[in-house]
């Protein structure tokens, strides 16, 4: 048995910024090959439900059940790659001709935040978030005259998910690895897939999949 002992050097850990985003849109069904993102600003996921319902019995409380837990969130960004309209519910109808209110194709995202401690900043590691299932709902797009305090338009789209199949649990929409606990040789093969290498392009591989890379014998 050991004292607790709190904020030990190397142990003031914290996280931050939102960086190597990839979108996978969804094309008949399956995630088709990823493209980068740049100019995300951020990346929230929400969850919610989960609530508890008390249940009554024999003048007392029986037990409480606990409604479905499900996933949204928004992405704030300045720009977005082509392949974002159709997930944005536009078509093109002619090269460089968008028409709106379109049918909005389903889409994964990868991304990576940072992880830093007092001895090594945000050297320490990171964390990858991998998110499935996404359905981007209608959003403000703001623009405004330019004055003397220029600023960039920052555009944002709300999300919500649906789950995909992971054997031996409940179906999930989000997974995230962290690399200071990973075996380092696998994870960079993992993001070799995720992120595409000089002779393959990126892919979004399915949770067992992913399970399957970075288990430990």
């Amino acid at each position: 048995m050991s004292k607790l002992v709190w904020d030990q050097t190397g142990e003031r850990r914290f996280e931050t910024g939102v960086e190597q985003v990839a979108l996978f849109p969804q094309k008949d069904g399956e995630y088709s090959n990823g493209v980068a993102w740049n100019g995300i600003t951020a990346l929230n996921l929400t969850p919610s439900g989960a609530e508890p319902t008390s249940l009554y019995a024999n003048d007392s409380k029986y037990l409480t059940m606990m409604s479905v837990e499900e996933l949204g969130g928004t992405i704030e960004a300045y720009t977005y790659p082509d392949e974002w309209a159709a997930c944005d519910g536009s078509a093109e109808v002619t090269p460089g001709v968008y028409i709106g209110q379109q049918a909005r194709t389903p889409f994964g995202l990868v991304a990576k935040t940072l992880i830093g401690n007092d001895t090594m900043s945000t050297a320490f590691g990171y964390k990858l978030h991998i998110v499935y299932g996404g359905l981007a709902s209608p959003s403000e797009q703001a623009h405004s005259t330019v004055n003397e305090s220029p600023e960039a338009a920052t555009l944002s789209w709300e999300f919500s998910t649906t789950p995909v199949l992971a054997t031996g649990y409940k179906p999930t929409s989000y997974i995230c690895i962290d690399s200071t606990k990973v075996d380092e040789a696998k994870l960079t093969a993992l993001e070799a897939v995720l992120y595409g290498s000089d002779d393959k392009e990126a892919e979004l591989l399915m949770p067992d999949a992913i399970f399957a890379m970075l288990k430990t014998a």
